[in-house]
């Protein structure tokens, strides 16, 4: 078996139709929604293939981009991350238009 990697899923894409199918299937495949049209999570050479020919195939012909990245153990121990996560309280305000 084929070590796994990290693994990146960005898309562009137009139509609402593929972009719902799109998110799904990197769903099915255990990868973790990051950002709207970003999926990531760990799968081997194989899984990664088969992956993205599901994906060109939802795609087809219509527009958009799709770009699936395998990231080794040294590039993801190097990644930067800055979250800054929403507090109740800033809901409430969004909430009461503040």
């Amino acid at each position: 078996m084929t070590e796994e990697l990290a693994t990146l899923v960005i898309y562009d894409i137009v139509p609402d139709k593929e972009r719902t199918r799109i998110a799904d299937i990197c769903k099915d495949y255990g990868l973790e929604r990051i950002q709207f049209s970003a999926f990531m999570g760990r799968l081997n050479r194989n899984m990664r293939q088969e992956l993205f020919l599901k994906l060109g195939d939802v795609l087809g012909e219509k527009p958009g981009k799709i770009m699936l990245l395998a990231i080794c153990s040294k590039d993801m121990g190097n990644k930067l991350e800055l979250i800054n996560e929403k507090s109740a309280d800033d809901e409430q305000n969004l909430a009461d238009g503040k």
